[in-house]
């Protein structure tokens, strides 16, 4: 059986070996072990789908060079399997395969669902713009060699999405391929091979164009780094707080709602004669007063210069004040703002909101959602009764809400298989259960809220749905295809493609950094998530997280990832079309 291995990175040639014959070895074991049991053939699929997941995930541990596959692993762990004449029910491994993939976009829309419309308010809209452009490259190169080499439009369809690592759209054109008349079962597999052939050479050829742009480019990553973050601060100006001493004589005796028009300043507390009160609207102010004012450098200031002097209050001051952050967990005030809560009503003053790495002012126009935590100051009871309000209960932050992920696969469904009939094209096309169910993904994460449901997911819960979903759908496809994917190498145009395969992969890329980078002088690490959001790889933005801890290709990734993912998966349709 197979003997244990770390899962240690595996440089030595000698223990891959060890490693990969140990492997086979239990295979054949598995093999034997099944027949024996002889058991339903529901129990012997799940049996398969664990151990093919199991040893796919370890394979996609080890480092080759600086090439790790990844999740990618459980496709050639599910191709070995195939070869070996292990498989699932057909109905069966297309449920499971479809099903999966459902699970892992429907992830990837809920978390950058929000991100994703406001990037296109930003820079994201010219991000997105050379994504397109990207998209459109590799659909040229791809029909070029189709044509000059007589390739299938099955088989590149599968090239043209193994080499962008782009699961959704070979699976989306697989889908319309099963859907046309008079398609043979050999027919059906080519898609599979030549998905299977490119995609570790898909992988290679955006991390060596990382490379190579970092190399001859003389990137310093730490200098882009930095860049960045000033970059962004600039635009997210950090929260600060600053006591300030009322000695401008026309603001005596104003209430703070009468005076306070800086749209970015929280004031949380009032000093006044020694003693410290919440600052409600009602609230009036004093000359000799301190007030402490939550918000940006600049708010801030100019306030200061507006109201009087820069001060610092006592610690000796008498305060019957407290802060608390407080957790929104009630579904039915996800999207309002925080005038509609009404804090002062309950004689507290909200003065930030955090959600995930985001902080704002607690001013009454910002839009509340759900898990975002709110710092309130006031009376411990009054804070009290505000937490009861708002839910504050940060467990339930982490129970599943099914109901909502349900629905929008549900949704998701309709629209990817409602047809789209464009002039010009024979065939209706179809986005595909994929890319109907990354958009209503992201459309209902976007609106946050209807009725009960509410579109949130914890981060573990994410993670796993999203991890479950893509090693389901790899091992199905690697076990459907295993039985010829030795075959196409040994005897058939496996070379071939993978030259196609680097060629689809690789151009588009160079020259899409090189308009980025040299052109338009766009950060290095933000090009570096561009492309890998153009390959939808998380291998190569893992790669680039290893160079330097920052915030920018993560950004990048997400502005460019939700409209590269649905113009792949009409890209793969459009090319099964027009060249079968």
């Amino acid at each position: 059986m197979l003997k244990s291995h770390s899962l240690r990175t595996l440089n030595n040639d000698h223990e891959r070996a060890f490693f990969f014959s140990d492997i086979i070895a239990s295979m054949n074991y598995l093999h034997d072990f099944l027949d024996f049991l002889n058991l339903s053939s529901t129990a012997q699929s799940v049996c398969i789908l664990s151990v093919v997941i199991v040893l796919g995930r370890g394979f996609g541990q080890l480092r080759f060079g600086p090439v790790q596959f990844g999740v990618g692993g459980v496709m050639f762990a599910g191709l070995l399997f195939g070869h070996l004449g292990l498989n699932l029910e057909p109905a069966l491994g297309d449920f499971v395969r479809d099903f999966g993939l459902m699970l892992f976009v429907y992830t990837i829309g809920v978390e950058v669902g929000p991100a994703f419309f406001a990037s296109l308010r930003k820079e994201g809209l010219r991000l997105n713009a050379y994504a397109f452009g990207e998209v459109l490259l590799g659909v040229v190169i791809a029909a070029i060699l189709a044509k000059i080499f007589h390739i299938s439009g099955p088989a590149i369809v599968g090239i043209f999405s193994g080499a962008v690592t782009n699961t959704p759209s070979f699976a989306a054109a697989q889908q319309l391929l099963s859907e046309m008349p008079n398609v043979s079962q050999e027919v059906l597999k080519l898609p599979a091979l030549g998905y299977a052939t490119a995609y570790p050479f898909g992988i290679l050829s955006i991390i060596l164009t990382l490379i190579f742009v970092r190399v001859v480019g003389r990137v310093d990553v730490s200098l882009e780094a930095e860049k960045h973050q000033s970059e962004h601060l600039k635009e997210n100006p950090k929260l600060e707080t600053l006591d300030i001493k009322i000695e401008n004589a026309d603001l005596d005796g104003f209430r703070l709602r009468e005076i306070l028009a800086f749209e970015e300043v929280v004031i949380s507390r009032i000093v006044h004669e020694g003693k410290s009160f919440s600052a409600l609207p009602k609230t009036k102010i004093h000359t000799g007063d301190v007030i402490r004012a939550v918000g940006t450098h600049e708010q801030l200031e100019a306030l200061c210069y507006a109201a009087g002097a820069r001060t610092v209050i006592d610690k000796s001051v008498e305060s019957h004040l407290s802060l608390r952050r407080i957790f929104l967990t009630r579904t039915e005030l996800a999207g309002k703002t925080i005038s509609e809560l009404n804090p002062s009503q309950h004689g507290v003053t909200t003065t930030r909101v955090r959600r995930g790495d985001l902080e704002f002012p607690g001013t009454g126009e910002v839009k509340l959602a759900y898990g975002d935590i709110v710092n309130a100051v006031g009376h411990e009871e009054d804070l009290k009764n505000f937490a009861t309000a708002l839910g504050d209960s940060p467990k339930t932050l982490s129970h599943p809400h099914l109901a909502p992920a349900f629905v929008c696969l549900a949704v998701g469904v309709m629209i990817g298989s409602f047809p789209l009939q464009i002039p010009g094209i024979p065939t209706a096309l179809k986005i595909g259960l994929a890319g109907g169910v990354l958009i209503a993904a992201l459309l209902l994460s976007y609106i946050g809220r209807i009725g009960p449901l509410v579109w949130y997911l914890p981060t573990s819960g994410s993670l796993m749905l999203r991890e479950i979903g893509i090693s389901l759908f790899l091992a199905c496809v690697g076990l459907k295809s295993g039985d010829r994917f030795a075959e196409t190498f040994t005897s058939g145009p496996g070379f071939l493609w993978v030259g196609c395969a680097l060629a689809i992969g690789a151009i588009p890329l160079l020259v899409t950094a090189f308009l980025l980078h040299r052109r338009a002088k766009i950060n290095f690490l933000t090009v570096c998530g561009v492309l890998a959001g153009c390959h939808t790889s998380p291998p190569a933005l893992a790669y680039t997280n290893q160079l330097v801890s920052s915030s920018a290709p993560v950004m990048a990734y997400a502005s460019v990832y939700p409209l590269v993912m649905i113009l792949r998966v009409i890209a793969a349709e459009l090319l099964l079309i027009f060249l079968m």
